[in-house]
Protein backbone atom coordinates (compact mmCIF):
# COMPACT_ATOMS: atom_id res chain seq x y z
CA UNK A 1 0.00 0.00 0.00
CA UNK A 2 1.30 3.47 -0.91
CA UNK A 3 1.66 5.59 2.26
CA UNK A 4 -0.55 8.68 2.41
CA UNK A 5 0.52 12.17 3.31
CA UNK A 6 -0.76 12.80 6.87
CA UNK A 7 -3.93 14.91 6.84
CA UNK A 8 -2.20 17.88 8.48
CA UNK A 9 0.20 18.03 5.52
CA UNK A 10 -2.55 17.63 2.94
CA UNK A 11 -2.73 20.50 0.42
CA UNK A 12 -5.60 19.33 -1.78
CA UNK A 13 -7.70 22.30 -2.87
CA UNK A 14 -4.83 24.72 -2.31
CA UNK A 15 -3.17 26.81 -5.00
CA UNK A 16 0.56 27.48 -4.73
CA UNK A 17 2.70 29.95 -6.68
CA UNK A 18 6.45 29.25 -6.81
CA UNK A 19 8.74 31.88 -8.32
CA UNK A 20 12.01 30.66 -9.75
CA UNK A 21 10.20 27.34 -9.92
CA UNK A 22 11.66 25.93 -13.12
CA UNK A 23 14.88 24.60 -11.58
CA UNK A 24 16.84 23.97 -8.40
CA UNK A 25 15.20 24.51 -5.03
CA UNK A 26 12.13 26.10 -6.60
CA UNK A 27 11.46 23.13 -8.86
CA UNK A 28 11.90 20.66 -5.98
CA UNK A 29 9.48 22.65 -3.80
CA UNK A 30 6.93 22.98 -6.63
CA UNK A 31 6.98 19.22 -7.19
CA UNK A 32 6.71 18.55 -3.46
CA UNK A 33 3.69 20.82 -3.06
CA UNK A 34 2.03 19.11 -6.02
CA UNK A 35 2.67 15.68 -4.47
CA UNK A 36 0.89 16.95 -1.34
CA UNK A 37 -2.15 17.77 -3.49
CA UNK A 38 -1.75 21.45 -4.39
CA UNK A 39 -2.37 23.00 -7.77
CA UNK A 40 0.92 24.71 -8.60
CA UNK A 41 1.85 27.74 -10.69
CA UNK A 42 5.50 27.86 -11.76
CA UNK A 43 6.76 31.36 -12.51
CA UNK A 44 10.12 32.52 -13.83
CA UNK A 45 11.50 34.72 -16.58
CA UNK A 46 11.61 32.01 -19.28
CA UNK A 47 8.19 30.61 -20.17
CA UNK A 48 9.55 27.54 -21.99
CA UNK A 49 11.50 26.47 -18.92
CA UNK A 50 8.41 26.98 -16.75
CA UNK A 51 6.21 24.97 -19.09
CA UNK A 52 8.75 22.14 -19.28
CA UNK A 53 8.87 21.94 -15.48
CA UNK A 54 5.08 22.16 -15.22
CA UNK A 55 4.61 19.37 -17.75
CA UNK A 56 6.99 17.10 -15.83
CA UNK A 57 5.13 17.71 -12.56
CA UNK A 58 1.73 17.17 -14.20
CA UNK A 59 2.97 13.88 -15.63
CA UNK A 60 4.17 12.73 -12.21
CA UNK A 61 1.31 13.83 -9.96
CA UNK A 62 -1.67 14.38 -12.25
CA UNK A 63 -2.44 17.63 -10.45
CA UNK A 64 -3.03 20.95 -12.23
CA UNK A 65 0.29 22.70 -12.85
CA UNK A 66 0.60 25.95 -14.80
CA UNK A 67 3.43 28.03 -16.23
CA UNK A 68 3.54 31.83 -16.24
CA UNK A 69 6.44 34.00 -17.41
CA UNK A 70 7.31 36.59 -14.76
CA UNK A 71 10.32 38.79 -14.06
CA UNK A 72 9.76 39.41 -10.36
CA UNK A 73 11.91 42.54 -10.41
CA UNK A 74 9.25 44.26 -12.54
CA UNK A 75 6.11 45.31 -10.70
CA UNK A 76 3.95 45.08 -13.84
CA UNK A 77 4.98 41.42 -14.15
CA UNK A 78 4.09 40.86 -10.48
CA UNK A 79 0.62 42.29 -11.07
CA UNK A 80 0.21 40.14 -14.19
CA UNK A 81 1.17 37.05 -12.20
CA UNK A 82 -1.49 37.79 -9.59
CA UNK A 83 -4.12 38.53 -12.23
CA UNK A 84 -3.29 35.34 -14.17
CA UNK A 85 -3.47 33.15 -11.06
CA UNK A 86 -6.80 34.64 -10.01
CA UNK A 87 -8.17 34.30 -13.53
CA UNK A 88 -7.21 30.61 -13.75
CA UNK A 89 -7.76 29.41 -10.19
CA UNK A 90 -9.79 32.11 -8.43
CA UNK A 91 -7.53 32.24 -5.37
CA UNK A 92 -4.04 31.56 -4.03
CA UNK A 93 -3.15 29.97 -0.71
CA UNK A 94 0.63 29.59 -0.87
CA UNK A 95 3.29 31.94 -2.22
CA UNK A 96 6.90 30.76 -2.38
CA UNK A 97 9.26 33.66 -3.13
CA UNK A 98 12.18 31.60 -4.39
CA UNK A 99 13.47 33.56 -7.40
CA UNK A 100 16.97 34.87 -6.76
CA UNK A 101 20.26 35.78 -8.37
CA UNK A 102 23.81 36.42 -7.20
CA UNK A 103 26.27 37.03 -10.05
CA UNK A 104 29.87 37.08 -8.89
CA UNK A 105 31.93 40.29 -8.92
CA UNK A 106 35.64 41.03 -8.76
CA UNK A 107 35.58 43.42 -5.81
CA UNK A 108 33.17 45.68 -3.99
CA UNK A 109 34.46 48.78 -5.73
CA UNK A 110 33.70 47.23 -9.13
CA UNK A 111 30.02 46.68 -8.25
CA UNK A 112 28.03 48.92 -10.58
CA UNK A 113 24.76 50.64 -9.82
CA UNK A 114 23.14 48.48 -12.50
CA UNK A 115 24.41 45.30 -10.81
CA UNK A 116 23.24 46.49 -7.39
CA UNK A 117 19.78 47.43 -8.65
CA UNK A 118 19.35 44.17 -10.59
CA UNK A 119 20.32 41.90 -7.68
CA UNK A 120 18.22 43.88 -5.21
CA UNK A 121 15.22 43.92 -7.57
CA UNK A 122 15.07 40.14 -7.90
CA UNK A 123 15.93 39.24 -4.30
CA UNK A 124 13.98 41.89 -2.38
CA UNK A 125 11.93 44.29 -4.50
CA UNK A 126 10.04 41.47 -6.24
CA UNK A 127 9.27 39.48 -3.09
CA UNK A 128 8.07 42.69 -1.42
CA UNK A 129 5.62 43.43 -4.21
CA UNK A 130 4.44 39.86 -4.64
CA UNK A 131 3.96 39.45 -0.88
CA UNK A 132 1.92 42.65 -0.78
CA UNK A 133 -0.28 41.60 -3.69
CA UNK A 134 -0.78 37.97 -2.75
CA UNK A 135 -0.78 38.66 0.99
CA UNK A 136 -3.65 41.10 0.57
CA UNK A 137 -5.56 38.54 -1.50
CA UNK A 138 -4.92 35.80 1.06
CA UNK A 139 -5.98 38.02 3.95
CA UNK A 140 -9.26 38.79 2.21
CA UNK A 141 -9.81 35.07 1.68
CA UNK A 142 -9.01 34.33 5.33
CA UNK A 143 -6.04 31.98 4.86
CA UNK A 144 -2.58 31.74 3.36
CA UNK A 145 1.11 31.03 3.77
CA UNK A 146 4.02 33.06 2.40
CA UNK A 147 7.38 31.26 2.27
CA UNK A 148 10.47 33.30 1.46
CA UNK A 149 13.66 31.54 0.39
CA UNK A 150 16.56 33.49 1.86
CA UNK A 151 20.12 32.31 2.69
CA UNK A 152 22.28 31.75 5.74
CA UNK A 153 24.58 34.30 4.09
CA UNK A 154 22.07 36.92 5.23
CA UNK A 155 23.16 36.15 8.80
CA UNK A 156 26.91 35.87 8.21
CA UNK A 157 27.57 37.60 4.87
CA UNK A 158 30.80 37.09 3.02
CA UNK A 159 32.60 39.73 0.99
CA UNK A 160 31.99 37.81 -2.23
CA UNK A 161 28.17 37.92 -1.95
CA UNK A 162 27.54 41.16 -0.11
CA UNK A 163 24.88 42.71 -2.37
CA UNK A 164 22.96 39.42 -2.43
CA UNK A 165 23.32 38.99 1.33
CA UNK A 166 22.09 42.53 2.00
CA UNK A 167 19.03 41.94 -0.17
CA UNK A 168 18.31 38.63 1.56
CA UNK A 169 18.74 40.27 4.98
CA UNK A 170 16.03 42.65 3.84
CA UNK A 171 13.95 39.62 2.86
CA UNK A 172 14.35 38.30 6.41
CA UNK A 173 13.07 41.61 7.78
CA UNK A 174 10.21 41.52 5.27
CA UNK A 175 9.27 38.05 6.50
CA UNK A 176 9.04 39.16 10.11
CA UNK A 177 7.03 42.26 9.18
CA UNK A 178 4.64 40.32 6.95
CA UNK A 179 3.74 38.05 9.86
CA UNK A 180 2.28 41.07 11.63
CA UNK A 181 0.96 42.85 8.55
CA UNK A 182 -1.21 39.95 7.37
CA UNK A 183 -1.79 37.98 10.57
CA UNK A 184 -3.68 36.24 11.98
CA UNK A 185 -4.94 34.47 8.87
CA UNK A 186 -1.79 34.68 6.72
CA UNK A 187 1.49 33.27 7.97
CA UNK A 188 4.93 34.35 6.73
CA UNK A 189 8.13 32.40 7.24
CA UNK A 190 11.53 32.07 5.60
CA UNK A 191 13.79 29.16 4.72
CA UNK A 192 17.52 29.93 4.95
CA UNK A 193 19.54 27.43 2.89
CA UNK A 194 23.24 26.87 3.28
CA UNK A 195 25.35 25.71 0.34
CA UNK A 196 23.24 23.79 -2.17
CA UNK A 197 24.26 21.63 -5.14
CA UNK A 198 22.45 23.39 -7.97
CA UNK A 199 23.62 24.53 -11.41
CA UNK A 200 24.93 27.69 -9.72
CA UNK A 201 27.20 25.60 -7.48
CA UNK A 202 28.68 24.00 -10.59
CA UNK A 203 30.32 27.37 -11.34
CA UNK A 204 31.78 27.92 -7.87
CA UNK A 205 35.48 28.84 -7.86
CA UNK A 206 38.08 26.26 -6.75
CA UNK A 207 37.96 25.54 -3.02
CA UNK A 208 34.48 26.97 -2.43
CA UNK A 209 32.81 23.54 -2.22
CA UNK A 210 35.35 22.32 0.32
CA UNK A 211 34.89 25.51 2.33
CA UNK A 212 31.10 25.07 2.28
CA UNK A 213 31.41 21.53 3.63
CA UNK A 214 34.04 22.37 6.24
CA UNK A 215 32.56 22.73 9.70
CA UNK A 216 29.18 21.34 8.63
CA UNK A 217 28.09 18.48 10.91
CA UNK A 218 26.27 16.73 8.05
CA UNK A 219 29.56 16.71 6.10
CA UNK A 220 27.96 17.70 2.81
CA UNK A 221 26.17 20.56 1.11
CA UNK A 222 22.45 20.45 0.50
CA UNK A 223 20.49 19.23 -2.49
CA UNK A 224 17.18 20.74 -3.67
CA UNK A 225 15.09 17.91 -2.20
CA UNK A 226 16.38 18.80 1.28
CA UNK A 227 13.98 21.77 1.29
CA UNK A 228 10.78 20.03 0.22
CA UNK A 229 9.75 18.80 3.68
CA UNK A 230 10.21 22.19 5.32
CA UNK A 231 8.33 23.99 2.55
CA UNK A 232 5.44 21.52 2.67
CA UNK A 233 5.30 21.87 6.44
CA UNK A 234 5.26 25.67 6.26
CA UNK A 235 2.60 25.59 3.54
CA UNK A 236 0.30 23.25 5.44
CA UNK A 237 -1.80 23.23 8.58
CA UNK A 238 0.97 21.26 10.27
CA UNK A 239 2.65 24.62 10.96
CA UNK A 240 -0.53 26.53 11.79
CA UNK A 241 1.05 28.27 14.81
CA UNK A 242 4.34 29.13 13.08
CA UNK A 243 4.87 32.60 11.65
CA UNK A 244 7.63 35.19 11.52
CA UNK A 245 10.24 32.41 11.73
CA UNK A 246 13.59 32.18 9.93
CA UNK A 247 14.32 28.46 9.52
CA UNK A 248 17.96 27.53 8.90
CA UNK A 249 18.43 24.50 6.65
CA UNK A 250 22.20 24.32 6.34
CA UNK A 251 23.29 20.94 7.69
CA UNK A 252 24.07 22.59 11.02
CA UNK A 253 26.82 24.81 9.64
CA UNK A 254 25.52 27.93 11.43
CA UNK A 255 24.28 26.22 14.55
CA UNK A 256 21.90 28.36 16.59
CA UNK A 257 22.86 28.82 20.22
CA UNK A 258 20.44 31.55 21.29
Amino acid sequence: MTPRVPDMFELSGSVAVVTGGSRGIGLAIAAGLSRAGASVVIASRKFDACESAAAAIRAETGNPTSAIACHVGRWDDCQNLLDSVVSEYGHCDILVNNAGMSPRYDSLVTVSEEYYDKVTAVNLKGPFRLSALFGDLMAKNGRGSIINVSTIGSLRPGADELVYACAKAGLNALTVGLAEAYGPHVRANAILPGGVATDIAANWPPGMLEEAISGTPMNRIGVPDDFVGAATWLASDASSFVTGTLLRIDGGRYRQTS
